[in-house]
C-alpha cells in the first residue's frame, strides 16, 4: 500500500508522535533524554521548526511544532533520528532500527485545538500514572510553559501568548488549563488524526489561511 502524502504546511502547527519499534524502550537513562533534546534543538534550528511543547516518554515522544520552511518537519525528524539512533546503538551495544517506522503527524487547528494539544502532550505522564502532577515530570515542556523556566528549545505559539497581557498572567492562565484532564473524545480524535495523517480541526478549518 502506498504511503499517504504528509500534510506539511508552513505556519500551521503539527502534533507529532514517534514510537519505539514494537513499543520498545527508547530512553534508558537521563543522559539519553538529554542527548535527544540536544539533537532536537540542533535540528529544529537548522530546518526552521518552532517547538512549542513536548514530552519524552520511555518508549515514545510527542512534539507540538510549527514549520517555517517547506519540508522542515520531515528533515528535522530524519536528522534527529539518525543522530539519536547512532548514539543509542553505540551506548547500549545494539544494532538495527529503534523507531517504529516513520513518525506520525497531523495538522492542528490552532484557534480551536492548539492549547488542547499542549495539554494533551504535557499531561501524558499523568495519564500514564507516572506522576500526580505534570510539574513532577522532568522531560516535558510543562515547567517552561506553566512555570516560566527558561528554555532555548521552546518557542511559544501566538495562541499561547494570548493567554495573558504579562508573562505572569499568561503562566497563571496556562496553569489553570491543567485543573482538569483532557476530554476523552478529544483525545481519541487527536490520536486518530495523528495516526492517519489527517487534520485535527473544526469542519470549517482552512489550512491555507
Amino acid at each position: 500500500m502506498a504511503r499517504l502524502p504528509r500534510l506539511d504546511v508552513v505556519d500551521i502547527p503539527q502534533h507529532i508522535i514517534q514510537r519505539g519499534n514494537n513499543r520498545s524502550i527508547c530512553f534508558v537513562a537521563d543522559e539519553d533524554y538529554a542527548a535527544y533534546t540536544h539533537w532536537l534543538l540542533a535540528a529544529s534550528k537548522k530546518y526552521q521548526v518552532d517547538i512549542h511543547a513536548w514530552v519524552f516518554m520511555a518508549n515514545h515522544v510527542h512534539l507540538l511544532a510549527t514549520l517555517r520552511a517547506s519540508g522542515g518537519v520531515s528533515k528535522m525528524m530524519q536528522s534527529l533520528g539518525r543522530n539519536y539512533v547512532r548514539y543509542f546503538n553505540y551506548s547500549y551495544q545494539r544494532t538495527g532500527t529503534l523507531w517504529e517506522g516513520r513518525f506520525k503527524s497531523c495538522l492542528v487547528d490552532s484557534e480551536a485545538y492548539l492549547l488542547e494539544c499542549y495539554r494533551y502532550i504535557e499531561l501524558n505522564p499523568v495519564r500514564a500514572g507516572m506522576v500526580d502532577e505534570p510539574n513532577e515530570y522532568f522531560w516535558s515542556s510543562y515547567r517552561i510553559n506553566a512555570l516560566g523556566k527558561s528554555s532555548e528549545l521552546c518557542k511559544p505559539h501566538q495562541e499561547y501568548l494570548k493567554l495573558g497581557k504579562t508573562e505572569n498572567e499568561g503562566l497563571e492562565a496556562y496553569r489553570q488549563l491543567f485543573k482538569f484532564q483532557v476530554d476523552k473524545e478529544l483525545i481519541s480524535n487527536l490520536r486518530k488524526a495523528t495516526n492517519k495523517g489527517l487534520i485535527f480541526a473544526r469542519e470549517d478549518f482552512n489550512s491555507t489561511n
